[in-house]
């Protein structure tokens, strides 16, 4: 384990000439429409935007093929595992697909500095991490990491959070809008106010202090 008090911080470890990549985000530009999180089109208010360019697609059209997803979760193990190395830290990966994105998590014990404040150094460890599955693919990747279960203990909070806020709206039939929120935070209020009936969600202002409002449909 690391002596933060004694070691210098260590470099974590980058992908190959970064100057040549743009960072993927996960939000959508401003002036995403009138559902805010939404693309246009058929999709339910408050899914999260494609990002990236052209890929294969699965046979049916409806995303990409899961073999690559699989190729951009094992790219991040590797990159995952260099990172642990350097900060002497144990932590087991267990990869996954999750609908069109692959998911990879870093389980195990005292790794809450991978976690920071609210979550602010996991999300900065995917950045990097998707951008060491684009130097690699030449694709954007949609990964999503999670850490020590933060991103599953806050995604149970937050769909607590959105039952309780759709049967204020429902009861009050005036709009309530959430605190700020991630671009992951507020694709799970939308995915559970989708599901509640009678409802809309949609997202407002600009990042970071980019919020869902949730109004009678």
């Amino acid at each position: 384990m690391v002596d933060d008090a004694e070691a210098t911080e260590p470099a974590l470890p980058e992908p190959t000439d970064p100057t040549e990549v743009t960072e993927p985000t996960e939000a959508g530009p401003t002036g995403d429409g009138p559902t805010g999180d939404a693309p246009t089109g058929d999709a339910p208010t408050g899914a999260e935007p494609t990002e990236g360019g052209p890929r294969e697609l699965s046979p049916s059209g409806a995303g990409p093929v899961v073999a690559d997803l699989e190729h951009e979760g094992e790219i991040a193990a590797d990159y995952l595992e260099g990172l642990l190395d350097i900060l002497d830290l144990d932590g087991d990966l267990d990869l996954d697909v999750e609908g069109e994105r692959a998911s990879v998590a870093i389980v195990g014990e005292g790794l809450g500095n991978l976690v920071g404040p609210a979550g602010a150094t996991l999300e900065a460890l995917q950045e990097l991490t998707r951008l060491a599955v684009l130097q690699q693919t030449g694709e954007r990747s949609r990964l999503m990491l999670d850490i020590g279960g933060f991103r599953a203990r806050r995604r149970a909070d937050l769909e607590r959070l959105a039952g309780e806020v759709a049967e204020r709206v429902r009861t009050g039939g005036e709009p309530e809008r959430l605190a700020p929120m991630s671009p992951f935070e507020r694709k799970v209020v939308h995915d559970a106010i989708a599901l509640t009936g009678g409802l809309v969600s949609e997202s407002e202002g600009e990042e970071p202090q980019r919020r869902v409002v949730v109004r009678p449909a």
